[in-house]
């Protein structure tokens, strides 16, 4: 009977000391108990209100359509080659269109850049539709090609291409 009770009062004990190290764990080897950390910390945060919805627009099918690797035609029909890229500035402005002129099969073209301007896109509702360039082919094979991470040269609607002028 003494047994069970030492047994019995040994539980107890141990029983009390688990409760009493949850409430009140030892320090860290810092310093710190869980209980300085948790005034340490900020308040929480309050929720967050939603987002706003994003706008929307809806532009109707035939009202808007992809330009790269539309095909370019010139004014009297003449094959330009197709858009490849577009230009933008640093406010997102388009600026110009990189059109892969000439050449066979991809064999023996180049890029040259056009002034966005100079496209009209009035026929463009479907795929195979081109886009009119403002430029004859003479024009255009004057052109300097483009270079990525070169000064870009963009060829112009209106006046012949001029070389331009640096001062050095």
């Amino acid at each position: 009977m003494r047994v069970k009770l030492l047994i019995a009062f040994a539980a107890a004990a141990i029983a009390t000391l688990a409760t009493v190290r949850a409430q009140n764990p030892p320090p860290q080897a810092d310093g710190n108990t869980p209980q300085a950390q948790q005034q340490n910390k900020a308040p929480p945060a309050a929720p967050k209100e939603p987002a706003p919805p994003p706008s929307v627009t809806v532009i109707g099918a035939r009202e808007a359509h992809g330009v790269l690797g539309r095909d370019v035609r010139s004014q009297t029909e003449e094959d330009m080659g197709r858009i490849v890229d577009v230009i933008v500035d640093r406010s997102g402005t388009v600026r110009a269109a990189v059109i892969d002129f000439g050449g066979f099969l991809g064999v023996g073209s180049r890029k040259i850049v056009v002034d966005w301007n100079a496209l009209h896109f009035g026929r463009i509702a479907n795929k195979g539709d081109s886009i009119t360039l403002e430029l004859t082919k003479e024009q255009v094979t004057a052109a300097p090609e483009y270079k990525e991470d070169t000064p870009i040269v963009v060829l112009g609607a209106a006046g012949s291409l001029q070389p331009l002028q640096f001062d050095h």
